[in-house]
């Protein structure tokens, strides 16, 4: 077996061990978020992503919390935007 695909096989399987855990440590909420380090720190420091400080120490991250701040804000198709559309006029039509 070649280097390139055993480096390969061991990114999938820190992935699905990553995928399995419930709290992140920073390095590994940068990987999870694809956010770079610097970003995430300036992040935190503003109080602007869910996460945690023990003790003052090290920062950590519930993956549950940062998947709702990952999907906050979301966009919707232009099927959703136009039913509402359709529900609103409907609901709204004047009588007469």
């Amino acid at each position: 077996m070649d280097i390139l695909k055993i480096s390969q096989q061991l990114d999938k399987i820190e992935k699905l061990l990553l995928s399995s855990k419930t709290v992140l440590t920073f390095d590994e909420a940068c990987e999870y978020t694809g956010l770079k380090a610097s970003y995430l720190y300036k992040m935190t420091a503003s109080k602007l992503i869910p996460h945690s400080k023990p003790n003052g120490g090290k920062i950590f991250f519930d993956k549950s919390k940062l998947d709702t701040w990952l999907l906050q804000n979301e966009n919707q198709t232009q099927s959703e935007i136009e039913k509402k559309a359709l529900s609103y006029t409907l609901k709204n039509k004047k009588r007469g």
